[in-house]
């Protein structure tokens, strides 16, 4: 890959061991970039299922304040990885278009 420059480096979906972020430079078709995608895939799909699980809760008068609390303290840190992934998606779909 000599001479090789990325358009852009890629926010992946978790954090350093600060929790600062951490990025990838590549084409986006390499083992960490599959690693990447999966890993969101499954964000994802946890968040929905968060979503449905406090929808329950909120039907069920008999959810205890402490059990409220947890599902909204699950929620913000699936909120936090969603937004890392919009935000990742939106800079690479900024650097395509950027290309054309």
């Amino acid at each position: 890959m000599t001479g090789w420059i990325p358009d852009a480096a890629r926010l992946l979906p978790w954090a350093g061991p600060e929790g600062k972020p951490c990025y990838l430079l590549g084409d986006g078709a390499g083992y960490v970039s599959r690693i990447a995608d999966d890993i969101e895939s499954v964000q994802l799909g946890m968040a929905v299922e968060l979503l449905d699980h406090a929808a329950d809760m909120l039907d069920d008068r008999q959810v205890t304040a402490p059990q409220l609390r947890y599902v909204v303290a699950c929620m913000a840190e699936s909120l936090r990885d969603v937004h890392r992934i919009a935000e990742s998606r939106g800079e690479r779909l900024r650097a395509a278009s950027q290309r054309r």
